[in-house]
């Protein structure tokens, strides 16, 4: 064993930072789980002390999710929110990542990766207001251009109806330059040979992409796919509570289960039923996983995560 970690000190190094801030971010707050099945209330002598005496309730705080309401919507909206988010950024991913590894000319192509990166950089607050900027009612670009062309204005922010598009389009606009860099990666490994011997036998453009370069990317599809399906019940917070703007009419097609639990907690101050539902959202996230896992291995092995 010790001959194994001076042999990969180097890369033993190089991983230590992400692991210390896998540990410090992610495992270390598991124990706060414990809150999630405790009337969590402040005492004096800090938060060991006020986590052991608040009282213990179970499952009642799991209650909040699925009492109300609006328990049906929030869950609807967040699940088909996540479920097209993931069919439609992997379709446009991998589509843009071919035609970017097609473009002969590389500088060209370096710029357009550069403009469809750059979105990822930007917080949702700024996406927000780039957004009211095109919808406001007002002085809204989108408006304006329509009194230009004799049409009436529309009131953005109070019809839901028009949201669910407007959501896909703004997520895919600021998430797709990220996801297009693990495909182009994964194009520019492929090897050239595959696509040589191809044109020898006169294959097209489009079989080499279909016969060549899809397959090869199969197995990263799959694994990207099976990762995004276990975060199908957390819903990006900035996009639905930022974007929105926080209008009510738009409630019905916005509020997730995350800006639900949100308010909740903004309203009611309760640290035990926000605890709760993000462990929910963790514990089904971690069955589909598993699930999803079982099922592609079954189909096939060489696939699957583990």
């Amino acid at each position: 064993m010790t001959s194994n970690i001076k042999r990969n000190f180097a890369l033993l190094l190089m991983i230590l930072p992400g692991a210390i801030w896998l540990i410090v971010f992610k495992y270390l707050p598991m124990f706060g789980v414990v809150i999630a099945f405790k009337d969590f209330r402040y005492f004096p002598g800090g938060f060991i002390n006020s986590l052991l005496k608040s009282d213990w309730v179970g499952f009642d705080n799991f209650k909040f999710l699925f009492s109300s309401s609006d328990a049906f919507i929030i869950v609807r909206n967040t699940i088909c929110y996540n479920a097209v988010f993931i069919l439609t950024g992997t379709i446009l991913s991998v589509a843009f990542a071919i035609m970017l590894n097609e473009m002969t000319r590389k500088k060209l192509s370096k710029i357009y990766q550069t403009s469809m990166f750059f979105p990822y950089f930007l917080s949702w607050v700024i996406v927000s207001y780039f957004v009211y900027t095109f919808l406001s009612l007002d002085k809204g670009i989108v408006n304006n251009i329509l009194v230009s062309l004799g049409m009436d204005k529309i009131s953005w922010y109070s019809e839901p109806g028009k949201w669910p598009l407007l959501l896909v389009f703004i997520n895919n606009w600021k998430n797709l330059g990220y996801s297009i860099v693990f495909y182009l990666a994964a194009i520019c490994g492929i090897d050239k040979a595959y696509y040589e011997s191809a044109m020898l036998d006169g294959a097209t453009k489009w079989q080499q992409i279909k016969h060549i370069t899809l397959p090869h990317l199969k197995p990263m599809i799959i694994t990207l796919t099976i990762l995004a399906i276990g975060r199908i019940f957390s819903a990006d917070f900035g996009l639905f509570y930022n974007v929105p703007k926080e209008s009510g009419p738009l409630f019905p097609v916005t509020n997730v289960i995350d800006t639900y639990v949100y308010r909740g907690l903004i309203k009611s101050g309760d640290v035990g039923m926000s605890t709760a539902a993000g462990l929910f959202q963790s514990f089904v996230g971690f069955i589909l996983i598993m699930v999803t896992n079982g099922i592609v291995r079954k189909v096939d092995k060489e696939n699957a995560i583990f």
